[in-house]
């Protein structure tokens, strides 16, 4: 950062069931991430929701993880074309992602390359410490916004408020030790600019 740049802060957003309604994967019985790109579709008010983030100055960070391809649920070519569908509909709102933050890995993984441990699967704060140094962030005046208690994790060991989405698993959110607990996104923006 140049002298007298200021630190910029950024909002870091799970993708799935934050940016993008989940879907029920009939081999599991779960709401999951999208398997093929026809079952990727955004949850409503999400466009509108990052165009006012966008217009306070927040830098948009996706930071998700994908391990459908490891764990053998999906190809290769859908993790791609799902990631292109979701990139198409924010760039064609003129919504600009500053960088887009994916762990393809699982532990239990069947993928030789992309099973085992690693270090940006969530709740490891690794991509957000990582952005925060290349774009020259103020991290304490940044946000994590997700729907699992690793999203929270994450925020909090990268030194963010932490916003806990409900999403679409019904699960309890009362003692997810985030900052904020909200319905969506757009609640969760409300927040956000109310600083």
């Amino acid at each position: 950062m140049g002298i007298g740049a200021v630190a910029r802060p950024a909002v870091f957003l799970d993708r799935d069931g934050v940016l993008n309604a989940l879907v029920l994967n009939p081999a599991t019985g779960r709401m999951e991430s999208p398997l093929r790109p026809d079952d990727f579709a955004m949850l409503p008010g999400v466009i509108p929701a990052l165009r006012r983030l966008q217009g306070a100055g927040y830098l948009l960070i996706l930071v998700s993880n994908q391990p459908n391809y490891a764990l053998g649920k999906s190809s290769w070519t859908d993790l791609g074309l799902i990631h292109h569908k979701f990139v198409s509909e924010v760039v064609g709102a003129g919504i600009h992602f500053a960088r887009f933050c994916y762990c393809l890995h699982h532990p239990r993984g069947v993928v030789p390359g992309f099973s085992g441990s690693c270090v940006c699967r969530k709740p490891s704060p690794w991509f957000l410490l990582r952005a925060g140094e290349d774009f020259g962030l103020s991290l304490g005046d940044s946000w994590m916004m997700g729907d699992q208690p690793t999203d929270v994790e994450c925020g909090r060991d990268a030194g963010v408020r932490t916003l806990r989405i409900g999403g679409d698993g019904g699960t309890d959110l009362g003692d997810s030790g985030a900052d904020a607990v909200v319905r969506d996104l757009a609640e969760g923006v409300e927040i956000v600019l109310r600083g």
